[in-house]
């Protein structure tokens, strides 16, 4: 069974939807309050960068992987498991855990950091923060996810669901919300709480909460952190426009503290 165009065209209406209600929740009621004016100019960097790498972006990723999974679902290692809810409940699981592997990678490799360190380099955090990444990290991502649903024999409308599920987690745990039973949901899914742990300006602290839906995969690997960080964003690097964004991935925070005296010349651990 693959997926009609007409369903990932509901992607990015989905998207949409989603941003638009956490942005009234969080508007109304925040939980932490940010400046102004850095909350502005953080908001329109976000959303900017959306607009002219994420929007295409995300359209790449779903006519990609629907044309992967379509093309080569029956090669995985669910390609002969009967098609129902056991084998998408088991592909979304398998799925999820390569996001978090994914994002792990992303945090532990100086090369995959310069692209990933510009989502966390938002000084802010609120549901436009998860808009803000690097064309070359989304661009990686689509590759890596692609080879995910050939291996794993998803098929094109459970690649679907899975982009839309994630998507909305995605914008969900970066709201500046908070809510009853957060701490213990927060055991079976990924919470704004934990979250915001892994967006702290110290790299101690942001190296960890890696998953995107599943809170399984931080308990079961160590990963898990929880605690409310003084501070979020990059210690020594910003970004307040678009080209500044996209020139961040070939910055790093050793070279600068180099150049300041602020660190020793030789390379830090971790």
């Amino acid at each position: 069974m693959n997926a009609p165009p007409a369903v990932a065209s509901l992607l990015l209406p989905v998207v949409v939807g989603v941003f638009l209600a956490l942005l009234a929740m969080e508007t109304r009621r925040p939980l932490r309050a940010f400046c102004r004016d850095r909350l502005k100019a953080a908001f329109s960097t976000n959303t900017s960068a959306f607009l002219v790498n994420n929007l295409i972006m995300s359209v790449f990723s779903a006519s990609s992987l629907i044309a992967v999974a379509g093309k080569y679902a029956g090669y995985g290692v669910l390609a002969r498991a009967p098609d129902g809810p056991a084998k998408w409940v088991l592909s979304f699981i398998l799925f999820d855990f390569v996001v978090y592997a994914w994002h792990y990678a992303g945090h532990r490799f100086e090369g995959l950091w310069r692209l990933h360190k510009v989502h966390h380099s938002d000084r802010t955090f609120q549901v436009s923060t998860g808009l803000r990444f690097h064309v070359f990290d989304q661009f990686l991502e689509v590759v890596v996810k692609c080879l995910c649903a050939v291996a794993i024999g998803v098929e094109a409308h459970v690649v679907i669901v899975c982009e839309v599920v994630r998507m909305f987690f995605v914008l969900f745990h970066h709201a500046n919300i908070t809510f009853p039973g957060e701490r213990l949901l927060s055991y079976l899914i990924i919470t704004p709480s934990l979250h915001r742990a892994h967006h702290s300006t110290r790299r101690s602290q942001h190296d960890s909460n890696f998953g995107v839906v599943l809170a399984v995969w931080d308990m079961i690997f160590g990963t898990r952190k929880e605690l409310t960080p003084k501070a979020v964003g990059l210690e020594l690097i910003q970004a307040d426009n678009l080209v500044q964004l996209f020139s961040l991935a070939f910055v790093t925070e050793e070279r600068l503290a180099q150049v300041v005296h602020l660190l020793p010349r030789k390379r830090r651990d971790g």
